[in-house]
């Protein structure tokens, strides 16, 4: 018998806040993270801005000797994680470590250490290199990394699979305490991409927004100007556990996960399949093994990453699924519009979003929509939060290769 899942915990590094609290009342507010490259000198860049974390010190997480040791997508990982933990009520200690897993994937890995360590190969040679170089850049390290921290010894992995990664951990980490194969698991994403390389590989693309002279309104999903994607980084983290685990030691629950839905597209590298008729299957899904009606789900969070193929046909793969009528009730926003996208932790962080949305009956506005798009005409809470009584929300995530992935969030209810 499949056994109820539910949300206790969730911990949150963004572009627009270092907690859960400060990134929901930024979201709420319509804050856009994005602004002017200060890791490292843009300049030679067509795209010279993106959303980074701000005022963030792993210290505060972690002593020095092992900060050094990590790559930034662990120290957000870790950050968020020990949110979620306190959150959950769980930082004196887990239940039963050896049925409790950690599901944390990442769509790049430590990719600023590997910039840094091949530009020290290149020009230092071999014998240069950090002995700290691999367990710094493999994705399942910020995996590995938590199980040793709060010494958990079940299921341990990292979903790698493009913009899709974190939605594919919390899915994973959904079945198998469905299943019975654990009782709880912390599962999300990590992502500090924003790096020169980076940058440029996704800029010849024609992928990023090129509006440096307004990075907070270049993110704009749906709206008929857009250009491109903003990159963002950080770490959305949640702890799931089945309903007996967290009523056994008096949870507060959050929400319910209730339904997970994942296809392949089988079509192009990174172009989305026309109308998105593959991920429209991973909505019906993901909604059939929630048990929910279509006219149930009140939100959306798009994957919505302002470009101008995906946009379009994500919206006609809504409305493909939902019909006219019913896509026309719900909102279907994007907080991309805010965050910019996380790549690997966007699912992680815009799952948390749909928890928040679902528990407190606010709707985050998508930002800077200014001129309609006739392709993309659903109510996307334009520039402006909806107060929504919502009891289901799902969030979607498509990545490049292919990936598609939809989660259903549920108000709880015993």
């Amino acid at each position: 018998m499949k056994r109820r899942v539910v949300v206790t915990g969730l911990g949150l590094v963004t572009p627009v806040g270092n907690s859960v609290e400060d990134s929901w009342r930024a979201l709420v507010a319509g804050t856009s993270g994005a602004a002017r490259i200060t890791h490292f000198d843009p300049s030679n860049l067509d795209a010279q801005f993106a959303c980074e974390v701000k005022g963030f010190d792993p210290l505060a997480w972690m002593d020095r000797k092992e900060a050094k040791r990590m790559d930034g997508f662990c120290h957000y990982a870790m950050a968020a994680t020990q949110q979620a933990v306190q959150d959950a009520g769980l930082a004196g200690g887990f239940p039963d470590p050896a049925t409790t897993g950690v599901i944390i994937a990442s769509g790049v890995g430590g990719i600023q250490t590997f910039e840094e360590q091949c530009g020290i190969f290149l020009t230092k040679g071999p014998g240069r290199v950090s002995p700290f170089f691999v367990p710094m850049f493999i994705p399942n390290m910020a995996a590995g990394l938590v199980s040793m921290k709060f010494g958990l010894q079940g299921p341990n992995y990292c979903t790698v699979s493009a913009c899709a990664s974190s939605a594919h951990a919390i899915g994973e980490a959904f079945r198998l305490i469905e299943d019975g194969d654990t009782d709880m698991m912390i599962a999300g994403g990590a992502e500090a991409a924003i790096t020169g390389l980076a940058m440029a590989g996704f800029g010849n693309m024609k992928a990023l927004s090129t509006r440096n002279e307004s990075p907070a309104t270049a993110s704009r999903p749906f709206d008929k100007d857009r250009d491109g994607f903003v990159m963002g980084e950080g770490a959305g983290i949640a702890v799931l556990e089945s309903i007996e685990s967290a009523q056994r030691r008096g949870a507060r629950i959050i929400c319910e996960v209730a339904g997970y839905g994942m296809t392949a597209d089988a079509y192009h590298m990174t172009a989305p399949a026309p109308e998105h008729r593959v991920a429209q299957q991973a909505m019906r899904t993901a909604a059939r093994n929630a048990g929910v009606r279509l006219e149930d789900i009140g939100y959306i969070n798009a994957h919505g990453t302002a470009t101008p193929l995906g946009d379009v046909a994500e919206t006609q793969a809504v409305k493909a699924v939902f019909g006219e009528a019913l896509a026309r009730k719900l909102v279907f926003g994007s907080t991309k519009s805010m965050t910019g996208h996380l790549l690997g932790a966007s699912g992680g962080l815009e799952f948390a979003i749909c928890a928040l949305v679902v528990s407190r009956g606010v709707i985050p506005p998508t930002i800077n929509y200014s001129t309609p798009d006739p392709d993309c005409d659903l109510d996307c809470a334009p520039n402006r939060a909806a107060q929504r009584d919502v009891r289901v929300a799902m969030s979607n995530s498509f990545g490049f290769g292919g990936h598609n992935v939809s989660l259903i969030a549920k108000r709880f209810e015993a």
